[in-house]
């Protein structure tokens, strides 16, 4: 059976439940919307099934269910942390796992009010998060590198997404590029902050989910989420609260979130016209969070 065709339902994942971890299995099943590379399940209410769907490998599942005991006691926010292991089976052949809820609203579906107060958490939560890391953390070869090595990547959004301000972004990605690469030993990055993979809640960042993609590297892939997450006016109270950023640290990462700003516009695009893996609101915020940028606040 293609991957695309197993259908994910609730009477699938009890019946997985059943046969791997039965305690839990009468517990209240709903499901998640959205969700591309994984397929999420509400599992009573402090649960949830992370069932793997369209993501080719079980990497970034066992890689979460590897390091997020790790770093969870020591992040200031809520993050989702795995409680239950499932393994591939003849009904099921692929890994789920099942975490902890972190109880909010996606930020691609709600707002950021209290833009002072989301910007000391999410810079509370980044100075926490970026530590040295241990030689046998993941490493990867698109994400916690310097702008550079991101060209390829960078041109081929640009090219697609095409918008109107063209060379006003490839000139914040240039300077990007042109800026001295990350000094210090590799630390611990999320990879992937953009506005689906935290959550809020009274107006404010309330947690940080999805951390398949965490690698050791440059933390300016996560201080571009200054711009991509933030309201206008926000970066520069993030910056001095974060006070770790160099001018260089700063060029990047603000070049890294013109990259992040055109992959969500891109995928807005995609949605649009009924792609795989489109979702058409992103692209509103993707075109926001650009402006942003190229503005620098």
């Amino acid at each position: 059976m293609a991957d695309t065709e197993i259908e994910i339902t609730a009477d699938l994942v009890r019946d997985l439940l059943r046969e791997q971890h039965q305690d839990l299995a009468e517990l209240t099943i709903r499901e998640v919307a959205g969700g591309w590379g994984n397929q999420m399940w509400r599992l009573g209410d402090e649960l949830v099934v992370r069932m793997q769907r369209m993501d080719p490998t079980p990497e970034l599942q066992l890689k979460e269910r590897r390091w997020l005991p790790v770093l969870a006691p020591r992040l200031p926010l809520p993050v989702p942390t795995p409680v239950r292991f499932g393994e591939p089976s003849e009904r099921f052949p692929k890994h789920w796992t099942v975490m902890t809820w972190v109880p909010g609203e996606p930020l691609d579906h709600g707002t950021i009010s209290r833009g002072d107060h989301a910007a000391d958490a999410l810079a509370d939560f980044l100075r926490a998060l970026h530590v040295e890391a241990p030689a046998e953390a993941p490493t990867a070869a698109d994400r916690g590198t310097h702008p550079r090595n991101c060209a390829d990547g960078f041109e081929g959004f640009l090219q697609a997404v095409a918008p109107d301000d063209i060379a006003a972004v490839r000139a914040v990605w240039d300077d990007a590029v042109g800026a001295d690469e990350w000094a210090g030993p590799p630390v611990w990055v999320h990879g992937d902050l953009h506005p689906a993979n935290v959550v809020v809640s009274g107006g404010t960042l309330s947690g940080v989910v999805d951390f398949g993609d965490v690698c050791a590297g440059d933390p300016a892939w996560d201080l571009a989420a200054a711009w991509v997450l933030l309201p206008e006016g926000a970066a520069s109270r993030f910056f001095d609260r974060y006070a770790r950023a160099d001018e260089a640290a700063i060029r990047r990462a603000r070049g890294l979130a013109a990259l992040k700003c055109l992959f969500l516009m891109l995928m807005g695009q995609n949605g649009d016209r009924g792609l795989p893996g489109g979702k058409p609101h992103w692209g509103p915020a993707g075109r926001a969070a650009l402006d942003r940028v190229l503005k620098g606040v």
